[in-house]
């Protein structure tokens, strides 16, 4: 009869000398450190500094005082601010949508397969972001001109009475054409790329129980791609509150229309460099982050919700 022997437990393995595991520490803080001196440097020290010039104020009689929170308080009282922050709102509702909207659709013919000359056509399509903002916006305030740019140009050659692009009313819409004219394909890049990695068992499962093309997009291509969609709206969020390149540079343009506080980094700009009110710049300036920060946190949580 086998008589069973009881398992002989190991021995553990002797603890490293606290030297190598002090040198082990270290090692991954040299990796790191350096990202972290540059982002503290150029991120934290930014956004520290901010809140502490917005705890001040400069006055006349006594110099740089420490007035707390009432920089806020005057900023939330702003009839110009609110302005600004309800023109950007409009300008994110309407664009937003449309630019996405658009990248979506081209991504989707791209991806497709039955768009000839597809790498013509992406490459194309991505062009205009590779165009700077300046020269963009320089370029399309240009065409705008009613004297001697191609709106004008049309009207004397045709004998059109085109309305003004840059006027008040239409600015706006100029603006957003310029922004959609240059970010559409960037989003269009995004969607695509999350397009190209669905497995295609998904479309051969598909075909076998007869689905066609639009549901192929709707039940399988559009809920893949529900990861890059989030991720484009917050970067077109978060890009249009810092809308300050385009009303900066059609200014010269648009005076009567662009203001100095049409949009709230212009304003804030507008304050710190022309008026030399760096105090009160800088709380819009945190207000205006803390908004975004929040709005964009919201659309992750509503886009991300499973079943959404």
């Amino acid at each position: 009869m086998t008589t069973l022997q009881p398992p002989v437990a190991a021995e553990p393995r002797p603890a490293p000398p606290p030297a190598r595991r002090d040198r082990r520490s270290w090692t991954g803080w040299g990796f790191i450190g350096p990202f972290v001196a540059v982002f503290a440097l150029v991120f934290l020290a930014p956004i520290v500094y901010s809140i502490y010039l917005s705890l001040f104020r400069d006055q006349l009689i006594g110099g740089t005082t420490f007035v707390g929170f009432d920089n806020y308080e005057q900023a939330l009282q702003d009839d110009r601010f609110w302005a600004a922050l309800g023109r950007v709102a409009l300008f994110l509702c309407i664009q937003v949508p449309i630019m996405l909207g658009i990248a979506l659709l081209v991504a989707l013919a791209l991806d497709s397969g039955r768009l000839y000359g597809k790498s013509f056509f992406r490459i194309t399509i991505f062009l205009p972001y590779a165009v700077p903002a300046v020269v963009a916006t320089l370029m399309w305030g240009f065409m705008y001109g009613t004297k001697y740019g191609l709106v004008g140009d049309f009207n004397s050659a045709f004998g059109w009475s085109l309305p003004d692009p840059l006027s008040p009313d239409l600015v706006l819409a100029s603006i957003g054409n310029i922004v959609t004219w240059e970010f559409v394909g960037y989003n269009m890049l995004i969607f695509y790329s999350a397009l190209r990695v669905i497995p295609h068992s998904l479309y051969e499962a598909a075909e076998i129980d007869g689905a066609g093309q639009w549901r192929v997009v709707t039940a399988i291509k559009l809920p893949a791609i529900r990861g890059a969609l989030v991720i484009a709206t917050i970067f077109s969020i978060i890009g249009s509150f810092q809308l300050f390149n385009e009303p900066n540079i059609l200014r010269p343009l648009a005076r009567n229309a662009i203001t100095t506080d049409y949009t709230p980094n212009f304003y804030t700009y507008s304050l710190s460099f022309s008026g030399q009110q760096h105090n009160y710049s800088a709380t819009v300036a945190i207000i205006m982050g803390l908004i975004t920060m929040v709005v964009a946190y919201l659309v992750q949580l509503r886009g991300m919700r499973k079943g959404a």
